[in-house]
């Protein structure tokens, strides 16, 4: 996915301000900051400013916006106008932007358009009518006010920019490549047609018949992904507009259209990023790879540097493509990406790709190009997107409309590499390399072989001394891997093992140079210790293949891809599904990837075009199906991902392509169902006839119902059964428990949820399966109970609403009745000062390491929470905490700027819990810090204290209470526990602090 780029292609670039100084012995900064991050990794420009264009508005409300005017679009347009007839197609058909009525309907639009414009005194940059009715234009803050107050306008919007998801590391270097002339691309073409692999009988199962827009960076027509030439189908009404170093031959049918979308980038005399074609070819490689992946040719000489690879084929390598070239340097605005969607939809596309999203996903509903994709799958186009490369946080969705298939990213290929070092440790990371294997070999950290000045802990351009590497395997902390890569090659090394020191994704590149990626974490912190207590006589040998333990199996959900739950609404449940996108090798560009015609991206954005091209194979079996149709039959037919069933990670599941082209059942939302969702200023999304059930943030008082209906899209009549998995807790009636259905019948049924016991602000998940004799159909559900603290984001990463002050505790209660409360009273929390030796000034932690403190505690059944806390006096000392259970991270804590550090768990597990104290930066060579750790039982009677709260409280209210002392306490820090209820319904709240200081 594209925020600038969506796929995850090779390694991302630290920025240097998160480097120490590198004046001292000192190596890594510690810190949140520490994380590189990996989400534009198809990027691989030498001039990175394309990352950061042009603010579309700017401070003094000035800039380019998109207008959307009140009247339908021509997808949506029912009839109603005086002497303009009905445009919107009839269910299971699709637009016809060349027919009498759209054209007259056209023109009447295009009047309106003109007379709003006009009225405001302003110029209309790019004009949309097929899915969205509106325009973009340069308008000053004045202006922008004055056409949000014309009865002919639904909304005007600031432009933003928005980029591709891929979630590789980034290379900054590149060999440049000249776009072929057009007389050279032909024989190009002819000699790549003849390696293809041998090919499928062309028809439905291949995507025969359909086209696939790809909204993206455009494409390399020369690839032998795209030789063939095809006929143009029917009903297609697209051009191809030429350009730069593009030509109207490069559409030779398999490319069927392609069009350029830059408005937004050249307003006001502006350009494109350097180095791109102002034309639908692409400089950047994402829009290639993408479109290959979906609809590319089989293709069985696949030669990376030289080196073969095996044959590839798109999903639907039947299906003709159409560009629409959105994005520039990986980079792209909503007014463009608009007006190509509104080209792709009157061009005629039956499927459109989307690998483009935000950063840390969308923050609102309904948005410009929401609305865009609603209009289009009414139409009869199915869209399939990008979900984010996000996955350190949940969350952070991108493309969660309900109407838009919202695609995760799973590994389906280990790619595995094993390290044995010196002293028997393994380590299994990953290669796409073809590593030396045999005995082991010198291994040297770049620190030690460079000048650090120069970034030789990163292994950076004319860092490294030849005559120290020569021979040798090089360990280097994340940069710029490329960089890296070639340093270590062009200075002698042997090999190049390249770790992160707060950890990373786990994603792969092609170096053509052997080199393995340690990801985690822990396997830095266990190399990095290894070669500091071994800085002469490292050794290790490299192997290809591992032991699997670097994922929980295949597939599995990638750890880059973005999870749930959509932040934005309550009751709609993404991401959908997931799919392969980790190390998919297709079609690039050249001129953005060192010269290669293929290489390895990873990313939510390989995985949103594998659903584009299985969608286009449903479509070509099955032309009388909606887009809602064939978003229910892929969904309802996914399958488990390995390590995890949990559908705010894998959605629905893997995709099943063979079994979603007979799904038995299918369950999609009618169109009006949609439009309401679209025009409510907060949807919730629970009502929509959606194939899941999302429920976050109910009132867990009270029953919630929704219902679905269930078509049968089969050949027989059948009778479904419906079971109930998961859901520990939880109570799920289905009424009725079985429908018989003829095909093409309809049955609604009606789903009752309670809470039961299950547990309160956390997400229970499971599935309701309705199974026949030849059909097996799922929907996931996933509902967390709101109790005292709504959070859009999963039951991962810091609960902020359970700590608090008892002298100004606050809760937001998610029900409306009588409120009551009590309390453990407080407890002392327990100090101890300790002294360690100090270890590598700037290290990596490892749980062996020198400058590591270990303190065991018990935790008791029934314990409501346990807080640890490390701090020193020493300003120069800073200090990290980890909180392990058994080999298991809880939670940790590096805050870079303060060494208060705090840990803590909320209704802990019972057993054996160990603290780590981490002198990442010690200020001498003796560290001393006090640990502080405190217990709370929760049936606990500790020192008394008063517990004062309103008696009432209303849903999303917010409860301010105290929790106050019923007399003095000795000096210290406390902690207490307090527990809410209503109507007997009892509620855990909150760990309360306290501090006693010496003169009260």
């Amino acid at each position: 996915m594209i925020t600038g780029t969506t796929g995850a292609a090779g390694s991302a670039s630290a920025a240097p301000g998160d480097r120490p100084a590198t004046s001292g012995p000192g190596y890594f900064s510690t810190g949140s900051d520490r994380r590189t991050t990996l989400t534009d990794g198809a990027d691989r420009r030498p001039d990175d400013s394309a990352a950061s264009p042009k603010a579309a508005v700017d401070v003094t409300g000035s800039g380019v916006y998109i207008v959307e005017l009140a009247e339908a679009p021509l997808t949506t347009y029912v009839g109603g106008t005086s002497g303009l007839a009905r445009t919107r197609p009839a269910s299971g058909a699709r637009l016809d932007a060349t027919s009498a009525p759209a054209q007259a309907y056209r023109r009447h639009l295009d009047t309106q358009r003109a007379a709003v414009a006009s009225a405001a005194g302003v110029q209309v940059k790019a004009a949309y009518t097929a899915a969205f009715n509106g325009f973009s234009a340069k308008l000053t803050a004045q202006q922008a006010t004055a056409l949000r107050a014309d009865k002919r306008v639904r909304a005007v919007t600031a432009a933003r920019a928005l980029g591709s998801r891929s979630a590789s590391p980034l290379a900054t270097t590149t060999t440049a490549a000249t776009a072929p002339t057009a007389t050279t691309s032909g024989a190009a073409v002819a000699s790549a047609a003849e390696r293809t692999a041998k090919p499928v009988k062309p028809g439905p199962a291949t995507g025969k018949g359909t086209v696939i827009g790809v909204l993206d960076t455009g494409i390399w027509p020369e690839s032998a992904s795209f030789a063939k030439k095809m006929p143009a189908p029917a009903n297609w009404h697209g051009t191809c507009q030429t350009g730069v170093a593009f030509v109207a031959e490069h559409c030779n049918g398999k490319i069927v259209g392609a069009r350029y979308f830059a408005d937004t980038w050249l307003a006001d005399g502006g350009s494109v990023p350097e180095g791109e074609f102002l034309s639908p070819r692409d400089a950047n490689g994402h829009g290639t790879h993408t479109a290959s992946t979906a609809a590319g040719l089989p293709v069985s000489d696949v030669t990376i540097d030289g080196r073969r690879f095996d044959p590839i084929s798109g999903v639907a390598p039947d299906a003709q493509i159409a560009v629409y070239k959105v994005l520039w340097a990986g980079m792209g605005y909503d007014a463009d990406i608009i007006a190509g969607i509104d080209a792709a939809v009157a061009d005629g596309v039956q499927v459109l790709n989307f690998s483009i999203g935000s950063d840390l996903g969308d923050w609102e509903a309904n948005t410009p190009i929401g609305i865009a994709f609603l209009n289009a799958t009414l139409s009869g186009v199915f869209v399939a997107a990008s979900a984010g490369n996000t996955g350190i946080v949940s969350g952070a969705i991108s493309n969660a409309a309900p109407w838009v298939t919202t695609v995760g990213a799973a590994v389906t290929n280990l790619d595995e590499a094993t390290l044995k070092l010196g002293d028997g440790t393994k380590l299994v990371g990953g290669s796409l390399d073809v590593l030396p294997g045999g005995s082991s070999r010198a291994m040297v950290f770049g620190d030690q072989a460079g000048s650090l000045e120069l970034g030789s802990a990163y292994c950076e351009p004319g860092s490294l001394d030849a005559a120290k590497i020569k021979g040798k395997v090089v360990a280097c902390a994340l940069s710029n891997t490329f960089s890296s890569a070639a340093e270590v090659k062009d200075k002698g090394g042997a090999a190049m093992v390249l770790f992160d020191p707060v950890g990373n994704y786990r994603v792969n590149s092609i170096y053509n140079f052997p080199v393995v990626y340690l990801p985690t974490e822990k396997q830095a912190g266990a190399l990095f210790n290894y070669l500091m207590r071994h800085p002469t006589d490292a050794k290790v040998s490299l192997r290809s293949g591992g032991d699997g333990s670097s994922v929980p199996g295949v597939p599995s959900v990638a750890d880059f891809s973005s999870t749930g739950p959509d932040k934005v609404t309550y009751g709609v449940f993404k991401p959908d599904l997931v799919a392969p996108g980790s190390d998919i090798i297709a079609a690039v560009s050249p001129a953005g990837n060192f010269g290669r015609q293929y290489d390895a991206y990873s990313g939510t954005s390989m995985a949103s075009p594998y659903v584009a091209g299985a969608a286009a194979v449903l479509r070509a079996t099955h032309p009388d199906w909606t887009p809602g149709t064939v978003a229910s039959a892929l969904r309802t037919t996914a399958t488990d991902t390995v390590g995890t069933t949990n559908p705010l990670d894998q959605g629905s599941g893997f995709i099943n392509l063979a079994r979603a082209t007979d799904p038995g059942l299918v369950i999609e939302p009618t169109a009006a169902e949609l439009v309401a969702f679209s025009e409510t200023a907060q949807p919730d999304g629970k009502e929509l006839n959606l194939p899941a059930v999302s429920l976050r943030e109910y009132d867990g008082t009270r029953p919630v119902t929704v219902t679905r209906t269930l078509t049968n899209v089969g050949k027989a009549r059948e009778t479904y059964r419906s079971a109930v998995s998961g859901l520990p807790g939880m109570k799920v009636t289905v009424t009725p428990a079985s429908v018989t259905l003829a095909p093409g019948k309809s049955a609604t049924v009606t789903i009752t949820l309670r809470r039961g016991n299950a547990p309160w602000d956390r997400y229970v998940t499971g599935s309701i399966t309705w199974k026949a004799k030849a059909h097996s159909v799922r929907i996931p559900v996933a509902a967390r109970p709101w109790g005292i603290s709504p959070r859009p984001y999963g039951d991962d990463g810091e609960e902020f609403g359970r700590m608090t002050s008892g002298s100004f505790g606050m809760i937001q209660p998610g029900f409306t009745g009588p409120l009551s409360g009590r309390s453990t009273g407080y407890t002392p929390v327990q100090r101890k000062t300790y002294s360690m030796p100090a270890g590598v000034y700037g290290g990596v932690f490892d749980p062996s390491a020198s400058g590591v403190k270990k303190v065991d505690f018990t935790v008791p059944a029934n314990t409501a929470g346990i807080v640890v806390e490390a701090n020193t006096e020493d300003p120069n000392t800073n200090l990290d905490l980890y909180l392990y259970k058994g080999d298991k991270l809880v939670y940790s804590s590096d805050r870079y700027w303060t060494s208060a550090e705090q840990v803590y768990k909320f209704l802990p597990e019972p057993g054996r819990y160990t603290a780590y104290v981490f002198a990442q930066v010690p200020g001498g060579p003796v560290v001393d810090f006090e640990l502080r750790h405190a217990i709370i039982a929760r049936n606990g009677r500790y020192s008394p204290a008063t517990l004062t709260l309103p008696k009432t409280t209303e849903r999303g209210a917010s409860v301010n209470f105290t929790l106050k002392p019923n007399g003095s306490l000795a000096e210290g820090d406390f902690w207490a526990y307090t527990e809410w209820s209503t109507n007997g319904t009892v509620i855990p709240g909150n760990l309360v602090s306290t501090q006693q200081s010496a003169w009260e």
